[in-house]
């Protein structure tokens, strides 16, 4: 049954078992079964060039192939699906129906050829299309939190470890943070693209007995491939994990700045928060909630396209040179995962896009505790003038602790300028120092540069 409750033909059940709601339609077009043979054409129309090259076939054969497809023809699913419900063997349907299509000419297509030549290069063809896609979001996503990076680069905010504040940061800095780590996986990306992009068209278990090796380094280069060196009858699946792992690595990426963006809108932070459009609704029961619906709708989509690496490692175990446990597989996370990261990516840059930010409340977060945040420039003074860290640790720590249970009513700087111990080895004008906002900031410049160039 289809995704609606209607029967779907075998092709379309094999092709798509996405959810409408988190797809878009060029990376779902890459999954749809006329795609999908329209690759498995090319690549038999291509062998058979090159064999007729060859004198294997004759001339007329592959202008046969090349003339009928001249013509534009629709590919008629059904009739495909309805041959393979006689025959159970999908590649067999659709040589059935082509050579239905061409005549008796068509009786020279998969010379020497095993039905893994066809899948595995086609999805080979596949991947690497759903990777153009993917590399175009990423880019996409890089452009906008680029701009959110420069646009608050001086914008101060809390840093906070284990979730609680810890010394002064930037928002443009968390911004930059998401930028290196979001190029970091368009590299991995671009790498796992090129290590898919490998063509086998080597014949039954791979020893090329009955069709020559150019037929193969023909198509490759036709279709934009390169040539797989050892292929057993089918492309190593290690290729195929190390993708499915760099999709769900990006995935993890997004899931982190997804998180972040989370904290930031929770009410007591309120530093950040996803655009609320009019007309939104945030709650069914309370009119006044604004959710951060899109992150969390990201954090589960992220768990699913992680759930896909492991199976594609799974898949790289297989009995001597082929078995086909592989097979159903990548029928789910093949078009699964590469649509669901596609959504996913376009998702966060609208957020990151779009996202509101609150400098005012970020400044009154970074006061919330008495200056608390500086407590480890005044540590670091006192053991420059003289004490030992022992004892700047507990001469600052008393003190801190003081304005931490006031909830940030006390004032750690003049609680420090009372501090007899403190005052003996400080001046208050050396501690007012320490307490200096733009010292923290003062190499912001030096990583966006590292980051920016």
């Amino acid at each position: 049954m289809s995704l609606l409750g209607a029967p779907a033909t075998l092709s379309r059940q094999k092709a798509l078992r996405m959810v409408p709601r988190y797809a878009r339609p060029d990376m779902v077009a890459i999954w749809e079964p006329e795609n999908r043979f329209k690759i498995w054409f090319e690549i038999e129309a291509h062998a058979t060039e090159a064999l007729a090259k060859l004198g294997v076939v004759p001339k007329s054969a592959a202008d046969a192939l090349w003339a009928w497809w001249a013509t534009n023809p629709k590919i008629d699913v059904a009739a495909i699906d309805a041959i393979e419900a006689v025959t159970k063997h999908d590649v067999i349907a659709f040589l059935t129906w082509v050579a239905e299509q061409v005549g008796d000419e068509a009786r020279f297509m998969h010379q020497g050829m095993t039905s893994s030549d066809v899948l595995d290069t086609c999805l080979a063809v596949q991947l690497s299309q759903a990777a153009d896609i993917l590399l175009a979001d990423l880019d996409a996503l890089l452009d906008a939190i680029k701009r959110r990076a420069f646009e608050h680069k001086m914008t101060p905010c809390i840093g906070r470890s284990h979730g609680i504040h810890a010394e002064p940061v930037t928002f443009g800095l968390k911004m930059a943070e998401a930028y290196a780590e979001f190029s970091r996986g368009r590299d991995r990306l671009i790498a796992a693209r090129k290590d898919i992009a490998t063509c086998a068209i080597s014949g039954a278990v791979g020893t090329f007995a009955n069709i020559d090796p150019r037929v193969e380094a023909h198509v490759a280069a036709k279709l934009g491939l390169t040539v797989e060196p050892v292929s057993t009858q089918i492309i190593p699946r290690d290729r195929h994990a190390m993708f499915f792992a760099t999709l769900g690595v990006i995935a993890s990426s997004i899931e982190r700045l997804a998180v972040e963006i989370r904290h930031l809108q929770r009410t007591e932070v309120l530093e950040a928060e996803e655009y609320f459009s009019p007309g939104q609704k945030g709650s069914s029961a309370m009119p006044h909630k604004r959710n951060p619906v899109l992150t969390e709708n990201l954090t589960g989509l992220a768990r699913m396209v992680r759930s896909y690496a492991m199976p594609a490692m799974e898949n790289v175990a297989l009995w001597h040179e082929r078995d086909i446990s592989h097979s159903s597989v990548e029928r789910y996370i093949g078009p699964d995962a590469t649509i669901t990261l596609d959504f996913a990516l376009a998702r966060l840059t609208g957020v990151v896009d779009k996202l509101l930010v609150y400098p005012a409340r970020m400044q009154k977060n970074l006061d919330k505790m008495g200056g608390l945040v500086h407590s480890q420039r005044v540590l670091l003074a006192l053991t420059q003038a003289g004490a030992s860290r022992e004892d700047s640790y507990v001469m600052v720590q008393r003190n801190a602790m003081k304005v931490w249970e006031s909830d940030g009513v006390l004032s750690l700087l003049d609680l420090l300028k009372a501090d007899a111990d403190v005052a003996a080895l400080l001046t208050p004008r050396e501690i007012e120092e320490k307490f200096d906002l733009g010292y923290h900031l003062r190499h912001v410049d030096t990583i966006f540069d590292r980051v920016f160039g």
